[in-house]
């Protein structure tokens, strides 16, 4: 019999907080209810709701309600020529010779700036819905939520005696937007619809009760980090260059009168009313042009209000809070209310710079969770350096997929947190890479396999961006899909499901043999990568300048150790390719191994240089810590106490405590056992690295990875497998003296609850989806007195347990 979530915390445990009611599954409103007592002044400061395709910032204002609208496909586009630059394979020997036997990292580094492609296109903001109210009055009563276990924005008011109500979400089920206006005297509904956009577009009431905005995308739009760009921002007539788009509301309404107008629609006098968006593109896929004409977009925008219209508001309501609970409800966390915890959310937030409240922490993890599930779901594009929101042309970054860390953060919580069918996405996103990928290797390099590099986009381009003018340093770094496969394997250890391995296992064959035709031989017979660079990150060069050029990074050697033993062992499970394995197997001791460095520190570069930027956000080397996990405490104590001193040294130079970065250094001190210095790291984020909508950034610079990286930080603080075992509470901070979870995820298809008091696991659940031998690691200072099985006792022997599939296991600690 399967333990329940109430029999394994008792009815105590999880009934507090909304007058004796029992609190809802993911816990209670301290950490799933964000809310406010004004509307939002601007974008940062907006609600976010999204069904992985659809995306909306809701401002909540009472005279004028913004809704700022995404579809997940509407980027730049398509490139307008081949981006593989078919001279660059020639550089690539002097390079070589250059590194190896001159170690001449300055011509090097100026040399393989020839090795680059154009840049990315840019992910688009769609448009804007603005409702304009009328009459009310001046309103009091004013709150503005976003409950994280329904998915659904509320605000509410009062004004002229009649209290109003809006509630917006975005529905996976119905594939639209949907506002629902209300009040509780009749008639009182009464206002504007309008719509709008940055690019070039026109919006009209089309239909009784219809506003459509119609536009095309630009055909190219450079990074915004390219100043002095002469044509940042590119539109195009022709059909495909550049793709159409359009975004469609429909109004329901009980009573009143509508009509429409060039501007849009105007209502007076209903009840209620119900707004459904639909949104859509000319998108057609990676590898073809975006030439969908205007109509076919309008109807798939017409299908889906037609179906949607179809089913009363209440309906639609019930099938939007089942689906997206279905997902979200899977895991609790509770880490300690405070007085603190029961006020609006920026005051938390405020608060916390001076009094510590565990509960915030708690919440940022299950806004992680929430953020995943509205940006990130099977059928849809990634979730990209910003889920799917963007208010900007020319966004950070493009809003692209930056691989050289930011979009595998981006699913680090995946697995762990118990949302691995959000994951599916990315593999999507590898898989074609996979196929742009192939001519990448070739053109580039003359070799075979896959490759992608440190920049993709919607058109899945695959090489080292830069323009033969681009930063070696970020431009010319060949394990971007070398990386994400890790992502491929990790959700096989998670789910163990070879018909999925199966699918994927060519992907990851593909850029494992990208990976052993890169390698060559140093003077040493070792073999190394070259040209090789520490992403992001530049050492002092002999000229005593910043050069990022070198041999045999840290990062490229653990990528490759990563990739390599992902393919032997997914082919020993799949009997295929013996022989590669073998190969392999023969390779990974003649790879560059780790060094420590002179001040002990785990050494960044083939040579034992001096940094440039010592207090560098990217810690690439440290990959190797997390998410490798080929450092660890237990099994290689000197390196991972030079990871630690490398930790050190890097952030005591860093002025600045918060941003994605600490998401990385919660991450790898919860790897490191220490729990108090992730929730250092994860405090300072919560001081001073989010917007008042727990946002990740500040009030112009948003990059969703923060957010995501968090999330994965606090599972792994709270539950490890990645060393062979299921660890409890590895990395337990002082100040969480008490706390529970339920349905976190380790390897092996383990669902674990976990209740813990005065710093001490009490007791736990274990619900494993296959049966197996399980090895069980309790807390420092404690061990485990006994697993049991409805009541009766489990044999374990030398710290493991046979345990069978869907049945619930009783922990317990002393």
């Amino acid at each position: 019999m399967r333990t329940t979530r109430r029999e394994f915390l008792g009815a105590a445990a999880i009934a507090p907080v909304l007058g004796g009611a029992a609190a809802p599954e993911a816990g209670g409103p301290g950490s799933t209810v964000l809310w406010y007592r004004q509307p939002a002044a601007q974008w940062m400061e907006a609600l976010p709701v999204g069904n992985g395709r659809l995306g909306a910032m809701v401002f909540g204002g009472v005279e004028t309600e913004v809704l700022a609208l995404n579809e997940d496909t509407l980027w730049s586009g398509p490139p307008l020529h081949d981006w593989n630059n078919p001279d660059a394979r020639q550089y690539l020997p002097e390079v070589r010779r250059l590194l190896l036997d001159r170690h001449d990292y300055v011509d090097a580094n100026e040399l393989t700036k020839k090795i680059q492609g154009p840049y990315n296109e840019s992910y688009q903001p769609l448009g804007n819905l603005r409702l304009t109210f009328e009459g009310g009055g001046a309103s009091t009563g004013y709150r503005r939520e976003l409950r994280l276990d329904t998915a659904v924005v509320t605000i509410g008011w009062e004004a002229g005696g009649a209290r109003f109500t809006r509630e917006v979400f975005a529905s996976a089920p119905d594939q639209v937007l949907v506002v629902r206006l209300g009040c509780d005297q009749p008639g009182k509904i009464a206002f504007r619809a309008t719509m709008d956009s940055l690019l070039r577009a026109s919006a009209a009431g089309v239909r009784p009760n219809e506003v459509a905005l119609r536009g095309k995308a630009p055909s190219h739009v450079d990074p915004n980090y390219l100043r002095d760009a002469p044509h940042p921002v590119i539109d195009d007539e022709r059909v495909g260059h550049g793709m159409f788009f359009e975004a469609r509301l429909r109004v329901l309404h009980e009573d009143g009168e509508i009509a429409i107008s060039q501007e849009g629609l105007t209502l007076r006098g209903a009840n209620s009313a119900t707004l459904l968006i639909a949104a859509g593109t000319g998108y057609r896929g990676f590898g073809k042009p975006p030439d969908m004409d205007r109509d076919a977009i309008s109807a798939a925008c017409r299908g889906r209000l037609d179906a949607a219209a179809k089913k009363p508001y209440a309906r639609l309501h019930e099938d939007h809070v089942a689906d997206h609970g279905r997902l979200f409800r899977r895991v609790s966390l509770k880490l300690g209310e405070t007085p603190a915890s029961a006020r609006p959310t920026d005051e938390r937030l405020r608060a916390f710079r001076e009094e510590v409240e565990p509960e915030l922490a708690a919440l940022y993890f299950q806004y992680g969770r929430y953020l995943l599930i509205a940006s990130s779901r099977p059928g849809t594009q990634a979730a990209n350096l910003q889920g799917i929101w963007n208010q900007d042309v020319r966004p950070p970054w493009s809003a692209n997929w930056t691989l050289n860390i930011n979009a595998q953060m981006n699913y680090w919580h995946a697995e762990t947190a118990n949302l691995a069918e959000c994951h599916e996405p990315l593999f999507d996103l590898v898989r074609e890479l996979s196929v742009t990928g192939g001519p990448t290797a070739e053109v580039y390099y003359g070799l075979g396999g896959w490759v992608a590099h440190h920049n993709a986009d919607l058109w899945a381009e695959a090489p080292p961006v830069g323009e033969q003018s681009g930063d070696p340093t970020w431009a010319n770094w060949p394990m971007g899909g070398a990386w994400l496969c890790r992502h491929l394997w990790e959700h096989y250890q998670f789910g163990r499901d070879q018909a999925y391995l199966a699918r994927v296992y060519p992907l990851m064959r593909g850029s494992g043999e990208f990976l052993l035709e890169w390698l060559i031989e140093d003077k040493q017979g070792r073999l190394v990568t070259a040209p090789s660079v520490s992403p992001e990150n530049h050492f002092v060069g002999p000229n005593g300048k910043p050069l990022a050029v070198s041999i045999a990074s840290t990062m490229d050697m653990a990528i490759i150790r990563d990739v390599f033993e992902a393919v032997m062992e997914a082919g020993r499970i799949l009997n295929r390719d013996g022989e590669l394995r073998a190969k392999l197997g023969k390779v990974l001791p003649r790879l560059f191994p780790l060094q420590i460095g002179k001040y002990g520190q785990l050494q960044e570069w083939f040579e034992d240089f001096e940094e440039a930027q010592p207090g560098m956000g990217h810690v690439s080397h440290l990959y190797t810590v997390y998410p490798a996990g080929q450092i660890t405490p237990r099994r290689t104590p000197e390196l991972a106490k030079a990871a630690r001193i490398s930790l050190e040294g890097r952030i005591s130079h860093q002025q600045r405590t918060a941003g994605w970065p600490s998401a990385w250094y919660v991450c790898l001190w919860a790897r490191l056992e220490d729990g108090d210095q992730a929730w250092a790291r994860l405090k300072g984020e919560l001081a001073a690295g989010v917007t008042a909508n727990l946002f990740n950034g500040s009030e112009r610079l948003f990059q969703i990875d923060g957010n995501f990286g968090c999330a994965g930080g606090v599972t792994e603080m709270l539950l490890a497998s990645h060393e062979g075992d299921i660890s409890f509470l590895p990395a337990l901070p002082a100040e969480w003296g008490e706390g529970s979870f339920t349905g976190l995820r380790a390897r092996g298809g383990v669902e674990v609850d976990l209740e813990w008091k005065g710093g001490k696991a009490v007791r736990g659940v274990l619900r494993p989806a296959a049966g197996g031998e399980y090895k069980l690691r309790p807390p420092r200072g404690q061990r485990i007195a006994a697993v049991l099985e409805g009541g009766r006792g489990v044999r374990m022997a030398a710290g493991a347990v046979r345990l069978r599939s869907a049945r619930g296991y009783e922990v317990r600690f002393e």
